[in-house]
């Protein structure tokens, strides 16, 4: 700051230099000095409701917060004074008269900011002889245990949900000693940021469901790692007990995800202790899978890949897996003369190419200042929690958010525009938006209605934007026309066009791929068929756009997997299933949609038997006699794999070339797909915390209340839809966001693996 831009305040006798405007608490935490506090946190609004910050200022009549209190030049302040200390204690003996000290049965104990504040403050006995308050507490969900007597109403939990969050589940009832926290209408708390409150609450009044009464905090070793479950790339602190993670909590990184972290990458680690986790390499003898030494699966393993003609093996990873684990499965192939190697498993057209390594378009701070986002194909709050937060940062800083989506979906800030369509009509939404900016329609032909001038005005006339394709977008069948009209009306309209892409590492898988010899894609291998298949945690009955293509794809092959967990298709197909350790049990390394290398060493102990996928792929590699796969540490691949991508750039420009045709064609009924908050991956599928939740997928299929009065249909009937030769029964549900001739039927649950693609003809009729 220049000297313009600050003021001399003083503070305990210390000389310190602050913005105008900038709260006292502020100052003193910079600089060191430590304010005692409840109510105050940094990323959300001033409270001053708990007192427990009072400092005395010159010529104040009294002491005053200092989380409310702006500074003044040449102000003095004392936080230590009689008077100050006087005040301090004398709050904190009235925030103690009703708590009810339990500290030997709460979860908090040992890392309670009450207890802290207590030793410092609180006095050694109660003068307080009267009966103590007792609040019932509710159950607001799987995720998050109530103990509300011990609530101290600092309304941290309240200002989240409406600030950060953006729901207001949470609110205050009644008043003084009667006042009361928790939800309004007795119901589980929804919000997929909702873990957050655990971390803020600063005392045991709102603690982890899942990891209540597991462990004490002094128990608990601290180890950093990053979230592997989104393109985030949240940090993470994971609290480790003889070798077992115990619970999941963020790490600050501003840059990245504030001081915040998604449920889903929260909460996953229990999939690390499922029941199907594999801990035995298993061979097929006889028809059955069966336990085998690893020497007896490494050598039948790298028999199949060796025998298999090398046109016709390939490898599908997740692309949730490492750098480095993708570098040698790479190399292993290109080893044994394939280059038939991908990872976009959630991408439904492969018809022309793919920029060099799509990413966001803009760093993650960025996105909160632009003036101008139009979402295609995304529902950004349930696929990408915290790159959702920031869209709805720039949304409450006034900027204006719209959306062309096959259903109306729920988002937490409203829309300034918003084009709901069947997934048939996307394309044409798209060229309306194009033909309003002047842009090529890719040989649409166009009728552009006043909400398709209104989305093109909005975007031309922001200095700051973005275009962004989300996952519903990618796994259209339609992909690549999408593609190309959003890149026209990004380039029209002078904005940043980006991809939300999938997992954890898509960027970091791209830029692998950029700097390798071209193979077959994914489409490619499902038309043209493959005699062997490495699989790398991936589970062909969900992971796949299209499942039926996939099974039949896989069912005609030898299949070796490398898997953290028995999938039933893996059970029935899979010649040779090797364990493999989690990400939170390996070394590795990310890379995130803003282009971060983030890296992070293992922090538990592999389940079993199971071992890092890298050092499997090693030892596959040196059986398969491919030269070079001799390294000693994680470390080592990262070294060689970072000199190979050094020169490689983030880049979302396509190549010249002619959009394809529409492929999707208008039907009577069409399906709508796209994978749930809690299915994206094979460990978030077995967090069973997160499957009981309101996000979960509740095994039934939606449609607009009007179709269903069309069919002759109720809500509750059993129905069965019909897609290709496939056919699946489930349960009606009504939802009036979804269009009048579409059922909303996911890809990744439970039963999705009997019909086809995400998007396409169905018919539905009653069971």
């Amino acid at each position: 700051m220049s000297d313009q831009q600050t003021i001399t305040i003083e503070v305990d006798g210390r000389k310190l230099e602050a913005a105008p405007g900038q709260m006292l608490i502020e100052v003193t935490d910079a600089a060191g000095i430590t304010l005692p506090r409840f109510c105050y946190h940094k990323k959300l609004s001033v409270a001053a409701n708990c007192r427990m910050c009072l400092v005395e200022v010159e010529n104040a009549p009294k002491p005053l917060p200092a989380c409310a209190t702006p500074v003044a030049d040449g102000m003095k302040a004392w936080t230590c004074s009689p008077l100050a200390r006087q005040a301090q204690k004398g709050t904190m003996e009235f925030l103690l008269i009703n708590h009810p000290l339990d500290c030997p049965i709460c979860d908090q104990g040992g890392e309670c900011e009450l207890q802290d504040v207590a030793m410092g403050f609180g006095g050694g006995l109660s003068r307080f002889v009267e009966g103590k308050r007792v609040v019932k507490s509710d159950d607001i969900g799987p995720l998050i245990a109530t103990d509300m007597t011990r609530c101290i109403h600092c309304t941290r939990c309240v200002r989240f949900g409406d600030e950060i969050a953006g729901v207001r589940e949470m609110g205050a009832t009644g008043r003084g000693e009667h006042m009361k926290i928790g939800v309004y209408v007795e119901h589980a708390v929804a919000s997929e940021l909702s873990g957050n409150i655990i971390d803020l609450c600063p005392v045991g009044a709102l603690t982890s469901k899942p990891f209540r009464y597991q462990a004490r905090a002094w128990e608990l070793t601290t180890r950093d790692s990053i979230a592997a479950h989104d393109g985030v790339g949240s940090n993470i602190h994971v609290h480790v007990r003889n070798h077992q993670v115990m619970r999941v909590v963020p790490k600050d990184n501003e840059a990245v995800n504030e001081t915040w972290l998604s449920d889903r990458d929260r909460f996953s680690y229990q999939a690390l202790y499922s029941g199907d986790r594999l801990e035995k390499p298993l061979l097929r003898k006889n028809g059955e899978l069966v336990a085998a030494e690893w020497q007896e699966a490494l050598l039948e393993a790298a028999s199949i890949l060796k025998d298999a003609d090398k046109e016709r093996l390939g490898a599908l990873v997740s692309p949730s897996a490492t750098l480095e684990e993708m570098h040698l499965l790479r190399r292993l192939l290109a080893g044994l003369g394939s280059h038939n190697v991908d990872f976009r498993l959630g991408q439904g057209d492969f018809r022309s190419a793919d920029p060099a390594v799509p990413w966001l378009g803009q760093k993650l701070a960025e996105v909160e200042n632009n003036q101008a986002v139009l979402l295609i194909g995304s529902w950004l709050r349930k696929d990408q929690p915290l790159l959702n937060h920031r869209v709805r940062k720039s949304a409450l800083a006034g900027g204006r958010v719209m959306a062309i989506n096959p259903v109306d979906y729920d988002f937490n800030f409203s829309l300034s525009g918003k084009l709901v369509c069947a997934p048939s009509g996307m394309a044409a939404e798209l060229a309306g938006v194009a033909g309003a900016l002047g842009a090529d329609t890719c040989g649409l032909s166009v009728d552009v209605s006043d909400q398709h001038r209104g989305i093109a005005e909005t975007l031309k006339s922001a200095d700051r934007g973005l275009v962004l394709l989300g996952s519903v977008a990618q796994s259209h069948p339609d992909f690549c026309l999408l593609r190309q009209l959003a890149a026209n009306i990004a380039d029209a309209a002078t904005v940043n066009l980006g991809f939300a892409g999938e997992g954890a590492n898509s960027t970091g898988a791209a830029m692998l791929a950029n700097a390798a010899d071209t193979g077959l894609s994914v489409g490619d291998m499902l038309e043209q068929g493959l005699d062997a298949c490495l699989l790398m945690n991936v589970e062909p009955e969900y992971d796949s756009t299209d499942p039926r293509a996939m099974n039949k794809l896989l069912s005609k092959a030898k299949v070796v997997a490398l898997s953290t967990h028995l999938s039933p298709w893996l059970e029935e197909h899979a010649d040779v299933v090797l364990p493999i350790a989690a990400f939170l049990e390996t070394a590795g390394s990310f890379i995130n949609l803003q282009g971060d290398i983030q890296s992070f060493n293992g922090t538990a102990r592999p389940v079993g038997e199971a071992r890092p996928a890298w050092k499997v792929l090693r030892v596959l590699g040196n059986l398969a006699d491919v030269d070079g796969f001799d390294y000693e540490s994680a470390a080592d691949v990262r070294d060689e794999l970072m000199k190979i991508i050094a020169d490689t750039r983030l880049d979302n420009s396509l190549p010249q070339a002619d959009a394809p045709a529409p492929r999707l064609a208008d039907s009577d009924l069409q399906r709508i797909g796209g994978t749930p908050l809690y299915h994206t991956d094979m460990l978030v599928r077995r967090a069973q915390a997160l499957q009981h939740t309101p996000d979960a997928w509740k095994a039934c299929l939606w449609v607009n209340p009007a179709l269903a009065q069309a069919l002759g249909l109720e809500d509750g009937d059993s129905v069965t839809i019909r897609q290709g030769e496939g056919e699946l029964t489930l349960l009606l549900g009504m939802d009036e966001r979804v269009p009048g001739n579409c059922v909303w039927m996911p890809t990744g649950v439970p039963g999705s693996e009997l019909l086809g693609e995400g998007f396409g003809a169905v018919s539905l009729e009653k069971a």
